[in-house]
Order: C-alpha cells, then sequence, then structure tokens
C-alpha cells in the first residue's frame, strides 16, 4: 500500500489585522476601550478558550517564527488544521514541512549537525535520542516542565502522558521529546475464525505456534500467520527484539552489544520457524501495510503489529473482515514476559534555536501534546480520520475514546491499554547512539535467515562482527 505526498510546506496563518479590525468594529468603540474583552471573544470563537485555562502568559514569544517538520500522516494533518488556533493564542506563526518517514530522519539529522535551526521541532524517532543527546543537539525537557512561566502543570498534567512513550524519549531520566501520537503491538486475529474452532487467542508463543497449526488452511487461501519481514531498523527490528528479549535476551553483556547469544538465537530461529511454516511466501517481504491489507482481506489469521493498523482493518471500501476481528497482547515467551514494541513520534527542542524560539518551540509542544488537543484531533475532530494513537492514560480511558475505538473490534481498547501499561520495556531495542547502524545491521541479519540465505547462528555471528566494528568507531 503506497501513497504519493506532497512534500511542499504547509503554511498555516493566524487571525489576520483585517479580520481583528472587522471584529473590533463589531464590538464599536466601547470594545477598544475594553482590549481584554475583544480578546475574550476572538479567542472564543478561534477555539482557543479552554487554553487560556492555563495560567501562562501565552503571548511571549509573540512574533516569533518556527518550522515543524512532520510525516505525511493523517494525525499529524489533524494536527496542522487546528495550527491557526495556536497562531490566534500565542502570536507565534507555525510553518509544517510534510517530508516522507524515509527522509524525515536524515533532514532533521542534516539540520541538527549543521546547527542551521531550520526545524525548530520535529516529529522524532525515539531511537535517535541517545545519538541527539550525544552530540547535544536537542534541549532536555525537564526545565520547560519546571518552569512556571512556560507551563502551568495543574492544565498540562505533565504526569498524565504516557509514561511508556515518556520512557522511550528519555535517556538516563530526562525527556528529550515530548510523546504526541503513538503505538504499542498487539495481537490481532480473526475472533470468527477461532470461536469457530473453540480458540482463544495466545497467551505464550507456544499456543501461538499450537493456533496457527489449528488454523492453517493455505488450500483455502487461509494463512494462519504474517509477521513482518521486510528490513529495516523500523521493520523486521519492530519485531525481533520483542522476542529477543521474551526468550531472556539481554543487549549488553560486560558493558558491549551482545547479538548473538543462545536467546537471541533461539528467538531468531522462532520467528524463521513461524514464518516459514504457517505465513504466506511474499510474507520475508512485507511491511506492516502489506499485512495490514492481506488481513482486511480475511486470508490472514493472526498477526502481531502496532495497534494503529486497525484503521486499515476497517476501512468499509476495503476490508472483508469488519466485525470480525479481536486483539489480544503479544503472547508471553520463554521467560514468563511479553515485550511490546514501544513507539511514539515525539517532538524535541532544536538545541541552535535562540531562547525566544525555545520558548516558542515549547509552546507548540504544550499546545500539541494537551488533553485538549489530542481530544480535538482524536474523537472530536470533524473529519473522518480520528486518531487512535492519542498519548494520554487518561483519554484512553474517556468513555469518549473507548467509545470511538468500540467500532475498531473485541478487546480493542483493553489490549492496547493493558500492553502500554504493563507490557513495555523501555530497553526492547539498544538504546545506544549508534542505533541506525547497528539497527539497520541486525535488520539485515534477521531477513538473511528469514528467507533461507543463512542459518540463525551464522546471521548473528556475522552481525556481531559488524557490530563490534561500528561501536569501536
Amino acid at each position: 500500500m503506497t501513497r504519493d505526498f506532497d512534500d511542499r510546506a504547509t503554511r498555516c496563518r493566524a487571525i489576520n489585522r483585517r479580520q481583528l479590525l472587522q471584529h473590533a468594529a463589531a464590538f464599536g468603540a466601547g470594545a477598544l476601550a475594553a482590549p481584554a474583552i475583544v480578546g475574550n471573544a476572538l479567542a472564543q470563537q478561534a477555539g482557543i478558550g479552554s487554553y487560556q485555562q492555563a495560567k501562562i502568559n501565552w503571548r511571549q514569544a509573540a512574533g516569533e517564527q518556527i518550522t515543524v517538520a512532520v510525516i505525511p500522516a493523517s494525525y499529524f494533518d489533524n494536527l496542522i488544521s487546528l495550527a491557526p488556533d495556536f497562531e490566534a493564542l500565542t502570536g507565534v506563526s507555525v510553518r509544517f514541512e510534510k517530508v516522507p518517514p524515509g527522509q524525515i530522519r536524515q533532514k532533521a539529522m542534516l539540520d541538527l549537525t549543521s546547527k542551521t535551526a531550520t526545524y525548530a521541532t520535529h516529529a522524532a524517532d525515539p531511537m535517535y535520542y541517545p545519538l541527539y543527546v550525544s552530540n547535544k543537539w536537542v534541549e532536555p525537557l525537564d526545565r520547560f516542565v519546571a518552569d512556571t512561566t512556560l507551563t502551568d502543570n495543574a492544565w498540562f498534567n505533565y504526569e498524565d502522558v504516557l509514561r511508556a512513550w515518556r520512557d522511550a524519549n528519555s535517556v538516563e531520566g530526562k525527556l528529550y521529546g515530548m510523546p504526541y501520537d503513538g503505538e504499542v503491538t498487539v495481537q490481532v486475529y480473526r475472533k470468527d475464525v477461532y470461536d469457530a474452532k473453540g480458540l482463544k487467542p495466545a497467551d505464550t508463543l507456544d499456543q501461538f505456534v499450537e493456533n496457527a497449526k489449528a488454523v492453517h488452511d493455505p488450500n483455502n487461501r487461509l494463512w494462519a500467520v504474517a509477521l513482518r519481514g521486510f528490513a529495516g531498523a523500523g521493520q523486521n527490528m519492530y519485531i525481533y527484539p520483542s522476542l529477543f528479549r521474551s526468550f531472556g535476551g539481554n543487549w549488553f553483556e560486560g558493558g558491549k552489544i551482545r547479538v548473538n547469544s543462545a536467546a537471541a538465537v533461539s528467538a531468531l530461529d522462532w520467528y524463521v520457524d513461524v514464518q516459514s511454516r504457517f505465513a504466506p511466501a511474499a510474507v520475508r517481504n512485507w511491511n506492516w501495510p502489506d499485512i495490514a491489507d492481506a488481513f482486511s482481506q480475511g486470508t490472514l489469521g493472526v498477526y502481531i503489529d502496532a495497534h494503529s493498523s486497525a484503521a486499515v482493518l476497517n476501512n468499509p471500501e476495503k476490508s472483508k473482515v469488519i466485525g470480525k476481528i479481536g486483539y489480544a497482547r503479544w503472547p508471553k515467551g520463554p521467560n514468563g514476559k511479553r515485550v511490546t514494541s514501544i513507539w511514539n513520534w515525539g517532538f524535541p527542542i532544536n538545541a541552535a534555536l535562540s531562547d525566544k524560539a525555545k520558548r516558542a518551540t515549547w509552546l507548540f509542544i504544550t499546545w500539541a501534546a494537551s488533553a485538549e488537543t489530542q481530544a480535538r484531533t482524536s474523537w472530536r475532530f470533524a473529519g473522518p480520520a480520528k486518531r487512535s494513537g492519542v498519548n494520554r492514560t487518561s483519554l484512553w480511558r474517556s468513555p469518549d475514546f473507548v467509545g470511538l475505538m468500540r467500532a475498531s473490534g473485541s478487546n480493542f481498547v483493553e489490549a492496547a491499554l493493558e500492553s502500554l501499561e504493563q507490557d513495555t520495556d523501555v530497553d526492547w531495542r539498544p538504546r545506544v547512539p549508534q542505533w541506525p547502524a547497528v539497527g539497520e545491521t541486525m535488520a539485515t541479519a534477521i531477513q538473511s535467515a528469514l528467507v533461507g540465505q543463512k542459518k540463525s547462528k551464522d546471521a548473528l555471528d556475522e552481525a556481531q562482527t559488524r557490530i563490534d566494528q561500528i561501536m569501536r568507531g
């Protein structure tokens, strides 16, 4: 499933001077003598009144201009549509630049390394924070959270932001990227097929295999399982680390990365075995959209991937399985652990900005991550694409959000929230500055095993040699 995205910058503008004069005229001379009344009326009209409950000066960086890089996705499009409200609230101009996922990391790093401060903030990969922090490219956000002139925590409620995502965006206990939108990995299964065979969603990886044996029927175009096979630090290395950790693997031994331990080999053997026995042959080159599309066509019994793929499965124009879907947590591994993949797009602050621009950027981040904006871009959004990756525990438990998500399938919110609260492992992948090279090396090794080019042990031994070189520099 592919889309052509327009990379041209999206420009959002605040209420202009002409509109301001029109509003003033409507209120007459008395209104001109009472700017507070005019300001409040404008705030209500622009949809910003609720933000003014925060006891901060939203206009302390008025006149500043910032550029925000995001990926072309509906959850950011929803935010962009509300940006004129932020501009009216703060007097800060915001320019959005849409950059495809495959390029945004490179463009952000180029900007950070050159210190040009083109992007005040960007949609950041949580695995890149160790690299950013080691080079002092981004600001620690704890001082902004603690500054009462910038953050009214009684209104913002920082602790309400999902702990798993905050931890993923932290280095040595300090937050460097405020979570905006994210996901959690869950089992997605054909509830109608499982019910017909008297099956329950797997509680362990062994049960996962037993269910696969019962469901697998390729002669009738029903394959039991599919897991991402496509090589990439965010593709097969989105799935394998959870298996590795649930098999008892640790990324570090003696202070060094170790990727060819007995647990690592067992985890990769399991991955290879399940894919080769129960998945379509093409799965070795599938990414998550390919898997979601196959499931929506009724050809898969179960897969494990991001909860956000539910939007694809419930598209009435394409899906054949609406009303037949169930969700459950990651199965437990041999060590008794469920280890869900953690992902979110967070907003850091570029350290090369001026002090005023940093304040403006923090105001934008606070606005975007607030409960009000999160709700307005989810169930309260007027358009058809309503976000499922809201960033707050309270919103996940909100009757409005639960009601919105109920149509996604059986146990959707419960499985996702339990996973977020109980199954997260912030070290599910090795969080080191060298991650981009380490992740790609591991992805190549995993795919070579999945396609049968190498045995698991040989593939991981070669990866270990390469990673040793990477870590030595």
